[in-house]
């Protein structure tokens, strides 16, 4: 693979910010609503985030030792690629394309063009922000690894202070909630209702896996990818449970369920509208990092794909003087555009948490068949291995389970998406 050709010009802040700015999107703001609903007393919507941090830090964990011990272009693809073979690293790829990352940054980058028609009052329809931002980002990007890192990072500190902000002003400006009974709720078996709550829960943990896509860019990847990943899952999880907390404490489980925009609720009986305001232009802050932190990692897996002849030969191309792949940052930020146009990003969200804890699982596995070839790591190595790395694996597999089980027709188009990249990948084997 090509890896020389990417400028290695990050550090640790950088690969801390790419972590955080992955996993921090809008969800955390929204979600604790939904969890709620799932599982109404407070221990237990508690409980759901911190069984979500558990299982993400399990796979921080392997995710560190696989990115110190193969600091490779691509990350998670070049860990299935070596320890699977290149039909299922060409899989994962084909599905974070169509799937995974394009379906995501469509609702993201909509999301965002809500808040800002009604916060700055932006003459322009929802679509046509959601390009303009869309293209913008992408532009930035194909300016450098640097400059796309710097945006990125800058946007995360302002994500961290807004969500800092919530918690404090929630602390000291809002009233306690009065306590009431929990809402009742459909008669189901505990470990169901737990595992409806965890689909939210884990979709808000997910995206730190992609802060490994950029190794070929970090200046030291095997040092500074395990730590970024370890400190950035670490502070997201501080972060979520102290958001979770606060909404229980100002709303209390009834109300928390009853809202659709918690964090706003809490803000405004903080702070009245200008609470609620402040915390909007937060929101949109935030979706507008997660998407500047997707069109900085995923495409790298494209271009990781091209390189190994896996792909279009010209996604592989990297800009001479910016030294960044322009065409996989251009197709990425095409596809998201055209998705968010299109209006099916919903849908295709339906489809991700399947698919994406496939990959997590197949991951796992992965570095329990690197340690079974003899390979060690040397800055790095998962603490009580191998017994986290299959606590990760099995959870990862068992949430793709319960996915089947609560949600089958998005699961199984999803999975049909995933079946279809069969025959693709056939076909570029043939050509290449």
């Amino acid at each position: 693979m090509r890896e020389g050709q990417l400028a290695r010009r990050l550090g640790l802040f950088d690969a801390t910010m790419i972590v955080m700015g992955g996993i921090v999107g809008s969800g955390i703001f929204i979600n604790p609503s939904v969890v709620a609903r799932q599982v109404g007393r407070p221990a237990l919507i508690l409980a759901a985030w911190a069984i979500g941090g558990t299982i993400a830090l399990a796979g921080a964990f392997v995710y560190a030792e696989l990115a110190a011990m193969r600091p490779a272009v691509g990350g998670q693809y070049a860990y299935l690629r070596e320890a699977f073979g290149p039909a299922v690293a060409f899989l994962y790829g084909w599905a974070l394309l169509l799937v995974i990352q394009s379906g995501g940054m469509a609702a993201v980058a909509v999301t965002f063009a809500h808040y800002a028609r009604e916060l700055f009052a932006v003459p322009l329809g929802v679509g046509a922000i959601a390009t303009v931002v869309l293209v913008a980002l992408t532009l930035v990007n194909c300016l450098g690894v640097r400059a796309g890192a710097s945006l990125q990072s800058g946007l995360m500190v302002i994500k961290i202070v807004a969500i800092v902000g919530l918690i404090v002003t929630g602390a000291l400006f809002a009233p306690e909630a009065v306590a009431t009974p929990a809402p009742a709720r459909e008669a189901r078996l505990p470990l169901a209702a737990m595992g409806a709550a965890l689909v939210p829960v884990l979709f808000a943990y997910g995206g730190w896996q992609t802060s490994s896509f950029v190794a070929g860019e970090l200046k030291r990847p095997e040092r500074d990818l395990p730590r970024g990943l370890l400190m950035g899952v670490v502070g997201v999880i501080v972060l979520y449970l102290a958001v979770s907390a606060i909404c229980l404490r100002v709303l209390g489980p009834e109300a928390l369920a009853a809202t659709s925009t918690p964090a706003s609720e809490v803000m405004r009986r903080a702070l009245g509208e200008r609470g609620a305001r402040a915390i909007a232009v937060g929101i949109a802050i935030s979706t507008l990092g997660f998407l500047s932190q997707s069109m900085l990692t995923a495409p790298r897996v494209y271009y990781a794909m091209a390189s190994d002849g896996l792909f279009f030969r010209a996604v592989a191309r990297v800009h001479p003087v910016t030294r960044v792949p322009i065409v996989a940052i251009a197709l990425q930020g095409l596809l998201a555009v055209v998705i968010a146009l299109s209006g099916r990003y919903e849908q295709i969200l339906n489809y991700v948490v399947s698919v994406d804890f496939i990959g997590f699982g197949l991951t796992g596995l992965a570095l329990l068949v690197f340690r079974r070839r003899g390979e060690r790591a040397a800055s790095f190595r998962t603490p009580g291995h191998p017994v986290t790395t299959a606590f990760f694996v099995a959870a990862s597999f068992l949430v793709v389970v319960n996915t089947v089980w609560q949600y089958p027709e998005n699961t199984l188009v999803g999975l049909a998406i995933l079946a279809a990249g069969v025959p693709a990948y056939l076909l570029w084997r043939r050509s290449a």
